[in-house]
């Protein structure tokens, strides 16, 4: 077959995977405003959530209305979050960039739904300071299932992951609670890092909380240089757990493999 014509129809359905990732965005912006308030994401249809006003079709285009509309409501004038073009872009890109990894595959589907989660979990974390257990408890049980399906990840490793990942940030926060007698790390926290486990499996979990435990640390201090915070303000979590993640399922190999390698050189 022609290499022109393959070239081609790898672009095409790069480029469909990359609208559909923004149209699924604009789907998780729903899902971000309205699991924490109990809400249906089905029903009503979307909505300004200052002045109730239904967007018609051209105004839920995923970016391009944002744009049109230059980030305001056409019926209240009131401005409209650079989080809805930002989570329909990140999608895009994850959903893209999971294709080029796996290909059609069941990783993809797997991986797919697994960082939709990721996603929906750091920005409603970043707003609420809450992982909703209606995401985090089915996706532990989602997670150890498709452990059947890929060929790379056992039964036993997704478990383990789940105890290993669940159980030393239980045991993180039960000892820090010992020290110093206040709650550090919240159990959405625990149930989030059981529910990377059961999906990468026990083998992620030390390169997850370190590298999260390092990037939290560094944006915390930061933080509290430039707010002028105080040591006990509380900066959610989720969002680093889950960003490492993504991390390691992209370059979590050849991260360690390069750690190992200059490990090596070095001793």
């Amino acid at each position: 077959m022609d290499t022109g014509f393959l070239q081609m129809s790898q672009g095409l359905i790069g480029l469909f995977l990359f609208l559909l990732g923004l149209c699924i965005g604009s789907f998780l912006n729903v899902c971000i405003c309205r699991i924490p308030e109990n809400k249906s994401v089905v029903f009503p249809p979307s909505s300004c959530p200052k002045c109730g006003h239904a967007l018609r079709w051209w105004e839920n285009i995923p970016v391009i209305s944002y744009i049109f509309l230059r980030g305001r409501c056409s019926s209240c004038n009131c401005s409209i979050s650079l989080q809805y073009p930002v989570v329909e872009l990140l999608t895009g890109v994850i959903t893209l960039g999971l294709w080029l990894k796996f290909g059609l595959s069941w990783h993809l589907l797997v991986y797919l739904v697994f960082s939709y989660s990721l996603i929906v979990i750091t920005f409603i974390d970043l707003a609420h300071k809450i992982i909703p257990d209606v995401i985090s408890l089915p996706g532990i049980v989602v997670g150890f299932v498709s452990s059947f399906l890929l060929p790379d990840i056992t039964w036993l490793d997704s478990l383990l992951g789940i105890l290993v990942g669940g159980g030393t940030l239980y045991l993180v926060t039960w000892g820090y609670y010992l020290i110093t007698r206040r709650i550090g790390m919240g159990g959405g926290d625990i149930k989030l890092l059981a529910m990377i486990g059961a999906f990468m499996g026990w083998q992620s979990i030390p390169f997850v909380i370190f590298l999260s435990a390092f990037t939290g640390s560094v944006i915390g201090i930061l933080f509290i240089l430039i707010k002028k915070a105080g040591r006990d303000y509380q900066i959610p979590f989720g969002p680093f757990l889950a960003a490492a993640a993504e991390i390691h399922l992209f370059w979590g190999k050849e991260i360690t493999a390069l750690y190992q390698s200059l490990f090596s050189f070095h001793s």
